[in-house]
């Protein structure tokens, strides 16, 4: 592009473009090491964290091994095996990424230089020697058969291990490799030989951390799911042991908290006390003794390293008089209302709800156990009378009185107010409702009709709870400080069986 007949300018020109692309291809190579540089340390960062999650994960099969023998306690050996490889390994590949940034200085930032790191000639001259291998080359190639075969004796033949050995020996695979051309390249060959340093040193840790996961999903499959749940803190439960489970008023309440497990490996082989052993547990049966403080106690007897292992317990209970009083409450007040349904609860301490009856005028069983309506009629109390028998046949009996008041009357609101003021306008989208104050009973009220009366003007019967037609145009002629009345309102009270008296007016000030 520079030669022939070109004027001096046109070669110029020429020659700019030249250094131009070869300007562009040397900062494509720049971004292509600094990828490398940044992918190798992601691959570090991740085999620092694989380090240290494996070594937690070995502890807790260690400990699920201490706990219960037997088949954790082989898994904890195959474990131990792989990470004693993995971690030969592993050592071994950091050594040749030290030969590779020997003599390499570090950026201000602590980083390599990775876009300098574009040369291969250091790995090239310690693994090659010509088309065949140094002694350092082959090293390499005896670590990872070692690797491979030191696999191959701690897993065995065992099926869940099976995937795992399977993708190792893929990846850590040394035969020839074809490359684009069809030709058989050697393993190290294809893999390092004329490459830059920084995509080297990528590859050694990509190496490492295909290490740390085969160690990491032996330990996993070892542990298996349950094992990892098991020797979890999630899985321990807080446990509050008083000294007694029954105390009077006022008495000082004295106990500890205790961390408890359940493990399905760990059964006693004999059990001592009220109780007998069912699925690895005691289960308490006993008669309770005289009133007052009694004990409780046994012995559990464990087998561990061959040998019988006792342990003790011991506890308290209290015994208490039997009931001799109901206890009866209106589930929303302390009142019951006339010629509606109330709800009552009705239990006696001690004795079942099966065993339990509850009468009065008006009162009927509501479903549930110890579940009642009752609808007063007349009069101003009704009195309620629970009778409960105990277990031993005789009964308890005890009568409540209750007040009977009448419905609460209903009062109107505008705008959710009794007289509430403001201009035309807000009357006018204003809504009218109907409340009971003071009743706790859940219900819905629903204007349905109201009259306005607007001073000076006829009175307009509203259909519904929002201003009709002829209704805004009587507000349109209220004056100034004119009280416009919200009077006859009638509304539906659902969840009432009985209507109410009727709903008091209220007003709007016209300001």
């Amino acid at each position: 592009m520079a030669g022939g007949n070109l004027s001096p300018r046109q070669k110029m020109i020429n020659l700019m473009y030249l250094v131009f692309v070869a300007m562009l291809a040397m900062n494509m190579s720049k971004e292509v090491l600094s990828a490398f540089g940044l992918m190798n340390e992601r691959f570090e960062g991740a085999n620092t964290s694989a380090t240290e999650t494996n070594g937690q994960m070995l502890q807790a099969l260690d400990q699920k091994a201490a706990e219960a023998k037997g088949e954790f306690g082989v898994a904890a050996q195959t474990a131990h095996k792989v990470s004693t490889a993995t971690k030969k390994f592993y050592d071994f590949i950091g050594t040749l990424k030290g030969d590779i940034t020997k003599d390499i200085a570090l950026e201000e930032n602590g980083k390599l230089p990775y876009e300098a790191m574009d040369k291969g000639d250091k790995l090239d001259e310690l693994w090659f020697n010509g088309d065949n291998y140094t002694p350092k080359g082959k090293s390499v190639l005896d670590a990872i058969e070692t690797f491979k075969s030191e696999l191959k004796a701690a897993l065995g033949n065992e099926k869940k291990y099976e995937s795992i050995l399977n993708e190792v020996l893929a990846k850590f695979d040394t035969k020839e490799i074809k490359d684009k051309s069809g030709t058989n390249v050697k393993f190290l060959d294809y893999h390092f030989k004329g490459f830059p340093a920084i995509a080297s040193l990528a590859k050694l840790s990509a190496w490492q951390n295909d290490a740390k996961k085969v160690e990491s999903d032996v330990i996993a499959a070892a542990l298996g799911k349950a094992a990892v749940q098991a020797a979890s803190m999630k899985n321990y439960q807080a446990i509050v042991v008083l000294e007694k489970n029954a105390y009077f008023q006022g008495e000082q309440v004295k106990g500890k908290v205790v961390l408890g497990r359940y493990d399905e490996n760990t059964k006693p082989t004999s059990f001592k006390g009220p109780g007998k052993l069912e699925n690895g547990q005691a289960v308490i049966s006993m008669t309770a003794g005289g009133i007052g403080e009694q004990k409780i106690g046994g012995e559990f007897t464990f087998l561990e390293d061959g040998k019988n292992i006792p342990l003790k317990f011991e506890g308290t209970y209290v015994v208490v008089p039997r009931p001799n009083q109901a206890i009866i409450s209106a589930d929303k007040m302390n009142v019951v209302y006339r010629g509606i349904e109330n709800p009552i609860s009705v239990s006696i301490p001690g004795v079942s709800s099966n065993d339990v009856n509850a009468s009065a005028p008006g009162m009927r069983a509501a479903g549930a156990k110890g579940k009642y309506v009752i609808v007063p009629t007349t009069g101003n109390e009704v009195k309620i009378t629970a009778t409960g028998k105990l277990p031993d046949g005789k009964t308890v009996s005890s009568t409540v009185p209750f007040r009977i008041k009448a419905l609460p009357s209903p009062q109107g609101r505008i705008r959710g107010e009794a007289s509430p003021k403001g201009p035309k306008s807000s009357l006018e989208v204003s809504t009218v409702t109907a409340v009971m104050e003071d009743f706790d009973f859940p219900i819905t009220v629903t204007v349905k009709q109201f009259n306005l009366k607007v001073p000076g003007q006829p009175t307009v019967v509203v259909q519904g709870n929002k201003m009709n037609g002829a209704a805004l145009a009587a507000i349109k002629k209220a004056g100034r400080g004119d009280v416009v009345t919200i009077s006859e309102i009638k509304a539906e009270f659902n969840g009432l069986s009985v209507r109410p008296k009727a709903t008091t007016p209220c007003s709007f000030e016209i300001q």
